[in-house]
């Protein structure tokens, strides 16, 4: 991806597609197993759809505004949607010739998918009677032709676009629609296979394929082709401009509005009939600039994430987590009064967080429990963890996010649930989204004092996505941190006249506003060591770096000869390559397994070190205008791993890849051991839990 203007950053949204091309590279590395792989262009497929209906949607919106549509480090909207393009196509030819590879490994592995036009006799048969059984009450098939209003087409669904004719009349041609129906049904069904060594599997609009002389027996064709189609549409809810409305009234309109928004993408089977395809386009009201995108036999990659796994001999099974060594055998309430403990996942287990809910759900001494959730999952034990508190008479505060993009319809869900039973749930921050991790539970504890405990961390509280997210979760009855976080609940509950409360934090850093002040503060004291030619270093951990004023401090720093190292997954707008610096700027990042998802701060700051786990990026959106908690760790040894820990990702030379002005995505090789870190990571921590428990059982 070469870029031609002269520039100070990487504009946001190419640095973002260089990232989903590390999903990509995943894909296509034939070290990793082979449904890890076929998963990995599921993970792209769904990025880059919501890619298009998130910030493809915004620069549009900023191209028809013109110069009112000032946004961060997007000067020229359409240059950096012709690029996208560019980079898009180039990525999707890549995409099908992995996916092509990926075929023929698993013919390899007897395992076939099969067309309608490849099945057996017993396949047939088996196909006819399932979609007898299972499928034709989910199909409902439209004709479009005389249809004054053209239906609304879902965002997330994939259409068959039908053609009929008789073959002794191919002039009059009838056209139809049919939805795919998933989620209701599975996208991949198993077929009975010729022999027991072979794994055969069909995909669900190819059972409907074979069925249409059934669907439409109706009008008596003879000759059908089916095509696939799907429509990307603009995501971003509007509800700012509407202020009358509550927020939920906003954010249910606003995901009806999403279903019938504009379209930003037309993804179409290139071997569609000309005739239907212009039909479609000119139904829909496309035209050429709204990205027509010809593409192969199957669209909607994304369902490959669920690619059905019992077809597979030797799966590499994950690596199960494990128990904290200072949690195991006792409460953990009782632990954390007398010491602080720091969980890292997905190598330990998150029970610890919804076992400490239980405990708090049923102790008599507890009055209150404060959470703020961001994602949950679909069947959250902390919510009913939390509902079994206010049963048991317990205060309960609930901050729900109810704008986590796409998750708003399941947090509207949690948040009737919760109240229903008596909690109190706050949602409604004007101009602000509460992404922080915190919890606090206060106890009373002898002479009518209150102790309080919790946890603060750098990920969602999702017993799910913590298999897969690589992230910290600090627990502790630290009275100074959890005075901070009471204070951020006292502005969670009284938003307008409460922003005091954030200024009187005193350990733990909230945003908006202070983490920003802090963290240039704390550059600016490196930049000084440096410039008295002490020893200054700054290791910055986290998922994106786009900040402009975060930015330009760091340049600052590397020209005074701050060592800087930066590990960042995702976004990356600044440039890592100059002249100017003092010492070079080392940046990887890391995509593998799990999802490289914390955020860690390391200030040298004269040899004291500063360590900070946080909630936050280094993007305007986190620092300005989102409810954050960054927490400092004090604690010598806990401070020690999550070096440690760093420094083993910093090392890593397998999957972490340069970060460098041309977003090449070059591979780190060096001439030491492998290091591939999630793996080094999880040994790490398990030899130290091994050796607490040895020392404890002696």
């Amino acid at each position: 991806m070469a870029h031609h203007f002269k520039r100070k950053f990487i504009a946001r949204d190419i640095s973002w597609l260089s990232f989903n091309a590390r999903v990509l590279q995943e894909a296509a590395d034939p070290t990793v197993p082979l449904l890890e792989r076929i998963k990995f262009l599921g993970i792209f497929s769904n990025n880059l759809d919501e890619f298009f209906k998130v910030r493809v949607a915004t620069l549009r919106r900023m191209i028809q505004l013109g110069n009112k549509a000032k946004m961060h480090l997007e000067n020229n909207p359409q240059q950096i949607i012709d690029e996208i393009q560019m980079t898009v196509l180039n990525q999707q030819g890549e995409f099908s010739r992995i996916w092509e590879d990926l075929k023929r490994l698993l013919t390899e592995d007897k395992i076939f998918i099969r067309t309608e036009k490849e099945l057996n006799r017993e396949q047939q048969k088996f196909v006819h009677n399932h979609f007898e059984e299972e499928v034709s009450a989910n199909v409902i098939p439209l004709m479009i032709e005389n249809i004054a209003q053209f239906p609304t087409l879902k965002d997330k669904s994939i259409y068959l676009a039908v053609v009929m004719w008789e073959k002794a009349n191919t002039l009059k041609r009838k056209y139809a629609l049919i939805e795919i129906p998933c989620p209701e049904l599975s996208r991949f069904t198993i077929l009975p296979s010729p022999k027991p060594e072979e794994h055969h599997i069909i995909l669900l609009e190819d059972i409907i394929r074979a069925n249409l002389p059934e669907i439409f027996s109706y009008f008596g064709y003879d000759q059908y082709a089916a095509h696939i189609f799907k429509v990307t549409r603009d995501a971003e809810i509007d509800i700012d401009e509407d202020i009358s409305l509550n927020i939920i009234q906003k954010l249910e309109k606003g995901i009806k509005n999403r279903k019938k928004a504009k379209p930003v993408r037309f993804a179409y089977d290139r071997e569609m009939d000309p005739g239907l395809l212009e039909y479609l386009i000119r139904r829909l009201k496309l035209t050429k600039k709204d990205n027509l995108i010809p593409g192969g036999r199957i669209h909607n990659y994304r369902h490959f994430m669920e690619f059905p796994e019992q077809v597979f001999k030797n799966k590499k099974q994950r690596k199960k987590p494990f128990e904290h060594p200072e949690l195991t055998d006792k409460r953990v309430s009782d632990t954390i009064l007398k010491k602080d403990v720091l969980l890292h996942f997905p190598y330990h287990s998150f029970l610890p967080l919804i076992d400490l809910i239980r405990e708090a759900a049923f102790d008599p001494d507890v009055t209150t429990i404060k959470i703020a959730c961001y994602r949950l999952a679909a069947q959250s034990k902390i919510i009913n963890a939390l509902i079994n508190a206010v049963r048991n008479g317990k205060d309960v505060v609930v901050m729900l996010e109810l704008r986590a993009r796409f998750e708003e319809e399941a947090n509207i869900e949690w948040k009737s649930r919760l109240e229903e039973e008596g909690a109190k749930v706050l949602i409604d921050i004007p101009d602000l989204k509460v992404h922080s991790k915190i919890c606090m539970i206060s106890k009373k504890s002898g002479d009518h004092k209150f102790i309080n405990y919790g946890f603060i961390g750098t990920g969602n509280f999702n017993e799910k996505t913590a298999k897969v997210y690589g992230d910290h979760c600090l627990l502790t009855s630290n009275q100074k941190i959890m005075a901070d976080v009471n204070r951020i609940f006292n502005f969670l509950e009284q938003p307008k006249s409460g922003i005091n409360y954030l200024k009187d934090c005193k350990r733990v850093i909230p945003s908006p506003v202070y983490v920003k002040r802090e963290m240039l503060k704390l550059i600016g004291e490196e930049i000084k060591q440096a410039h008295k030619k002490k020893p200054a270093a700054i290791t910055l951990k986290m998922n994106s770096l786009s900040d402009e004023e975060m930015i330009v401090k760091l340049y600052e720093a590397a020209r005074a000869g701050v060592k800087i190292k930066l590990i960042i997954r995702g976004i990356f707008c600044m440039l890592t390559e100059n002249k100017k610096y003092e010492k070079p700027v080392r940046a990887i990042s890391i995509v593998d397994e799990y999802l490289e998802h914390a955020r860690v701060w390391i200030f040298h700051n004269r040899g004291k070190k500063k360590v900070f786990i946080s909630s936050a990026d280094w993007m305007t959106r986190n620092l300005e205008h989102r409810v954050e908690a960054t927490c400092p760790i004090w604690n010598q040894e806990l401070q020690k791993e999550l070096i440690d820990i760093l420094d083993i990702q910093l090392k890593d030379n397998v999957k972490a890849r340069w970060l460098d002005n041309n977003l090449s995505n070059e591979y780190v090789q060096t001439k030491n051991n492998k290091v591939r870190s999630q793996v080094a990571i999880y040994n790490y921590l398990y030899k130290k839990a091994k050796a607490v428990n040895e020392v404890s059982s002696d």
